[in-house]
Order: structure tokens, then C-alpha cells, then sequence
């Protein structure tokens, strides 16, 4: 999918941002990677053991389970999971262990199956295969003890029953031995009688068949075995949320690093920053080639004759620029250090030392430099004091005319505009 031209502009934004704060964006996530990889060696080995278990049905007290796409058994295997993790079972484990509290269990239900997996985490491998062992045979020593339970408390119901229904008829058949064949008691008797006995039969061939119930509550199909290789702490788990801890810190970082930095170190912030066009950038050494380069780009942008040099941070003095400019430009460049200079200004230039002005700095300038009227037609960047070649030279067009005779207001007029003095207020020097 092609990027819009706004989605494409934000991205090269981010990119750049990125690559002007790359020791705070690279230097987090290797720091993640460090700190991940300390944590890793200082956190201790841990094994994991897993025994598997197959429940199979004990009677008709075990708890019917919604079969479902996950669970098509017939037992409710979460529930035996729930059982399994329950404290009565880790009471049991620890009097088979003999110890007093074994480590906690974990127990889950691979979907469509009756298997439970019943693994332990301990700090020794062979601490981990004994216990989850002692885990699953806990588990079906419980569940058959509450399946012979049930069992028990069927099997007493329905011996109860089948007492009262053996008094019942007992009752009957010495009641009918008292009464007349054809009359209507003998009738209703005789038929209570039949009743009677048919409960009989199906109480009797029920407590049968719960006396006949075998209790078969699962197998261990899976014993725990000591593991090889530790469980945890995981290599690329660990470097891996190091690595992505580090990466977020410092993309965040980097985000607000680069919104506070107000500071002007290269061309780049000084247009990022300040939105100004560098006209020039004098940081390295300048020659003939530099000035005819920005002389010409300020004729260009220049609206009127009279321009204004402003050094941000003032310190740094406007007059190495100006002297150079003003002699390769018909222009009156302005310094600022008389009174009506800003009143006189078509236009404005500002000469910014970078790494010593802030954005702030520039902003200040501008707003005033705005009050008074006067655009500004770009930047030129400086590292410390201007260093300038002299502008050549250059023949009046009244002495290429007039020969050897100079005609003196000629040359004036066609003679390039100077900067102008404090000392001469409006007269070019």
C-alpha cells in the first residue's frame, strides 16, 4: 500500500528525528540488552516436570460437561483441573513427600482430550519429577476416595428404601392372610402386594449393581521424568523484552529530547527550530567563492537598499559580516548600533552563533524585528566571530568610461554602498 504524501512527510519526520537522537535511540535498547542479559544470569535455573494423567469415569456422581468444540469429553475436565490444584490434594502430595508444603501446581487441559498435565516448577530437577508425581497420585487417590464416598452413600440410600419397602410388605402379606378372597380390601391388599414387590426387585438389583461398581478413577499414562534443561529464565525472553523495553525508552527519549533541546548546534535546527532559511553556514572556513554566494542569495531576497545585520547572541558582533557584504553589494548594510537603523531597515539578516543561541534566542529577535516592520530574509549560521575574506576590488564603471580623468560624481554613484558608520549617520563610508 502506497503512503500519502502527509503520511510519507511525518515519516521522513520521525526518521530524522531518530537519526539527529541516535546515541539516545541506540544507546537505550543495547543498555536493554545489557540489563536483560544481568537480569538473565542473576535470576536462578528453574526445571519444570509434567505428568499426564488420563481420568476416566468412577460412576454416576461425576459432573456431566457441556460438550463443546474445545471439550467433547464426557467428564468436565476443568473441573478435575480445578480439583487437581485444590488444597486438599497438595496435602495429600505433601504426606507422600513428607515434607510440609510442596510447590504450587499447574495443571491444564489440552483441548479435546481427558488428559490432565500436571507440572511443577522447582529450583532441582529432581525435586520437580517427584513432586508432580506425587501431585497426580494425590489427585487419583482423592478422586478415588471421593468416588468410593459416593459410592457408599448411594449404596446406604438404597438400603434404607429397601428396608421400608420389606416392612411394607410384610405388612401386606399379614393383613391378606386375615382377609377374605373376593371382597374389595383382599383386592386392594393383594394389589399393593405386587407393587410392593416390584419396588423390591428394582431396589434390590440396584443396590447390586452399586455394590458391583468398579472405582476406576484414571491413569498415569506419562510419568515425570527430572528435566535436562531449565525451564526458565529464557534467553530470548529475557533479551528479547530487553531489547523492546530498551527500543520504546528510547524512541521515547529521543521524542523528548529532541522537543526540549532548544539549543542551535547545526544548520539543520537552526531551519527545524526557527523555520528561517540558512542563506549561508560560515562554521568552516570561508573564501571569495562563500561570499559571491551569499551576496548574491541577499540581492535576491533583499526588498529594498538598506539591510540590517542582527548577531544572535549580540556578542557576537555583526560588523565581520557586514564590512565583507557591504563591500560586494550595492546595498547599506545596517548594524544596528545607531539609534534609527531599525527605522531605516527594508530588510533584516540574522547572523546566529550556533552552539552559543537557542531557538528562544532567535524567537525573541524575530518578534522584534516584527514590531517594527522589517522581514527577515534568512540566516546565516556562524560557530564563533565571522571570518570573512576581503571583497575584491572592483574598477568604477566612471573610470572605464573616462579614462585616465575621474569623474568624481560619477564614481560616486556608481561606487558599491558601504556599511554605514555610527560616527555618519546615513552617509555610506
Amino acid at each position: 500500500m502506497s503512503l500519502s504524501p502527509s503520511s510519507g512527510t511525518d515519516l521522513r519526520e520521525h526518521l530524522a528525528l531518530l537519526r539527529r537522537r541516535r546515541m539516545l535511540f541506540l544507546g537505550l535498547p543495547v543498555a536493554g540488552l545489557v540489563a536483560g542479559f544481568a537480569l538473565l544470569k542473576a535470576t536462578p535455573p528453574e526445571y519444570t516436570a509434567t505428568t499426564q494423567v488420563l481420568v476416566t469415569p468412577v460412576g454416576v456422581q461425576d459432573q456431566a460437561n457441556q460438550v463443546t468444540n474445545r471439550q467433547r469429553e464426557s467428564l468436565n475436565l476443568d473441573t478435575e483441573a480445578q480439583v487437581a490444584q485444590s488444597a486438599v490434594v497438595a496435602a495429600k502430595a505433601a504426606q507422600l513427600l513428607k515434607v510440609t508444603a510442596p510447590e504450587p501446581v499447574e495443571v491444564s487441559v489440552p483441548p479435546n482430550s481427558a488428559v490432565l498435565w500436571i507440572s511443577v516448577t522447582a529450583a532441582d530437577p529432581q525435586t520437580a519429577a517427584a513432586q508432580s508425581r506425587a501431585y497426580a497420585q494425590a489427585y487419583l487417590a482423592n478422586r478415588t476416595e471421593a468416588a468410593q464416598a459416593a459410592l457408599a452413600a448411594q449404596q446406604k440410600t438404597l438400603l434404607g428404601k429397601l428396608k421400608q419397602v420389606n416392612t411394607a410388605l410384610d405388612k401386606v402379606i399379614e393383613d391378606l392372610a386375615g382377609l377374605r378372597k373376593g371382597t374389595a380390601e383382599f383386592a386392594i391388599a393383594d394389589h399393593r402386594q405386587s407393587v410392593l414387590n416390584r419396588q423390591v426387585y428394582s431396589l434390590t438389583m440396584k443396590y447390586d449393581a452399586q455394590r458391583t461398581v468398579a472405582v476406576t478413577p484414571g491413569s498415569i499414562i506419562s510419568q515425570a521424568i527430572p528435566p535436562t534443561a531449565p525451564s526458565s529464565p529464557s534467553l530470548p525472553l529475557y533479551l528479547g523484552t530487553g531489547l523492546m523495553a530498551g527500543l520504546l525508552l528510547g524512541a521515547g527519549a529521543a521524542y523528548a529530547r529532541d522537543r526540549l533541546d532548544t539549543a542551535l548546534r547545526t544548520p539543520g535546527d537552526v531551519e527545524r527550530l526557527t523555520g528561517l532559511p540558512v542563506l549561508a553556514d560560515l562554521t568552516g572556513p570561508a573564501d571569495h567563492a562563500t561570499l559571491h554566494d551569499l551576496t548574491s542569495t541577499v540581492l535576491a531576497a533583499c526588498p529594498g537598499q538598506r539591510l540590517l545585520v542582527r548577531a544572535v547572541p549580540a556578542d557576537l558582533g555583526a560588523s565581520p559580516l557586514a564590512g565583507p557584504l557591504s563591500a560586494s553589494a550595492p546595498l547599506s548594510v545596517l548594524i544596528g548600533t545607531d539609534v534609527g537603523d531599525l527605522a531605516r531597515a527594508d530588510a533584516a539578516l540574522l547572523l546566529i552563533g550556533l552552539g552559543r543561541a537557542g531557538s528562544a534566542d532567535v524567537a525573541a529577535a524575530v518578534r522584534q524585528l516584527s514590531r517594527h516592520g522589517v522581514p527577515i530574509i534568512g540566516a546565516v549560521c556562524a560557530a564563533g566571530p565571522v571570518r570573512l575574506p576581503e571583497a575584491p576590488q572592483k574598477t568604477p564603471l566612471g573610470k572605464l568610461v573616462a579614462g585616465p580623468v575621474v569623474n568624481t560624481e560619477m564614481a560616486a554613484e556608481t561606487t558599491p554602498m558601504q556599511a554605514i558608520s555610527p560616527d555618519q549617520r546615513g552617509t555610506p563610508t
